[in-house]
């Protein structure tokens, strides 16, 4: 090969070799195929009800399908845990509340490193509440703590798994009491709202039954947040039943695998905080018990961390411990 054009193959593959990561990060387009999104508990749950509608409004911004993978069980660990050991190549991304990244990492050793994940956008916060199956004949959470003091053990709450938010409202509710109540772990909210509706247990605490307060099957107590919920406007927070520095708040967010290309999570962020705007958006998560947050990469860090420290205040507070 000739000196000249030796130089030229030279330089040539040593700018390829230099601009290839970049090329393979953006692709020239992202998405250029469907896109996993991990939801650590079943179909039909509190956040499987959130994931679903931004699956859709992302489907449609970005013109490629955006497809929901339930994957529950072990409390949303077994869910976590493949996302986070998914190739972060912008085509895999976890939503989940702050169960799996908050609460779990301070009460279980687990098999993924939540501290790995990388925030992309917080997507919306739950509003939710005790709520009581007709058949102990309370209507009020006033009622409901009288009737559990009177009957210890006889009251069955059930959550979507030991160490999630539920189970930590629960755990607040005893501490804040001193009720006895009985607390039954399910695989997911869809598994614990139907045995609810069917009577085997008596509370739960998730956004997914909401609809059926609506609907007049079950009863609810109280609102798990800062201000009452339009929905339901004659129902009183936990502050206002004088129970204060008891909430232990929920939010919806999606997350990418340690390592995913940094400009697609920022594209991904630009997108959400636009449709996290919009008033359909609003409407239609009302619908689900949640509220919209719009929040930039580093505002959700920020909230992450605080949130981080503000648990494990309340874990220690509870003396929460599992083996």
């Amino acid at each position: 090969m000739h000196r000249r054009k030796f130089i030229q193959v030279t330089v040539a593959a040593g700018l390829a070799s230099a601009v290839a990561p970049s090329i393979l990060r953006s692709q020239g387009v992202w998405p250029s195929r469907p896109v996993k999104i991990i939801v650590p508990f079943a179909a039909g749950g509190a956040t499987d009800l959130v994931a679903r509608p931004w699956a859709e409004w992302l489907t449609k911004a970005f013109n490629q399908q955006f497809v929901i993978e339930n994957r529950g069980g072990a409390s949303g660990m077994i869910g976590a845990e493949a996302a986070a050991k998914s190739t972060p190549d912008g085509y895999t991304f976890f939503f989940s509340s702050n169960t799996a990244t908050v609460t779990l990492p301070l009460l279980r050793k687990l098999s993924y490193d939540a501290n790995s994940f990388l925030p992309v956008a917080r997507m919306g916060d739950s509003v939710s509440g005790f709520v009581v199956h007709p058949s102990p004949g309370v209507k009020t959470f006033p009622e409901m703590i009288d009737y559990a003091k009177k009957n210890p053990g006889k009251l069955a709450f059930g959550s979507s798994g030991a160490g999630t938010l539920p189970h930590l409202r629960y755990e607040m509710l005893k501490l804040k009491t001193e009720v006895d109540i009985l607390h039954v772990p399910y695989r997911g909210g869809a598994d614990t709202l139907n045995d609810l509706l069917a009577g085997n247990i008596q509370l739960m605490n998730e956004g997914s039954s909401l609809p059926h307060v609506k609907a007049g099957k079950i009863y609810l107590l109280n609102v798990n947040h800062f201000e009452r919920f339009a929905e339901f406007p004659d129902v009183p927070t936990l502050t206002e039943l004088g129970i204060k520095d008891a909430d232990v708040p929920a939010w919806f967010s999606l997350y990418a695998p340690g390592g995913t290309p940094k400009e697609i999570v920022e594209t991904l962020n630009a997108k959400a905080l636009e449709i996290a705007k919009a008033a359909e958006t609003k409407a239609r998560l009302q619908t689900v018990a949640c509220v919209p947050v719009a929040q930039t990469i580093a505002e959700m860090q920020a909230y992450w961390d605080q949130d981080k420290k503000r648990t494990a205040d309340l874990v220690k507070a509870a003396n929460i411990k599992f083996e």
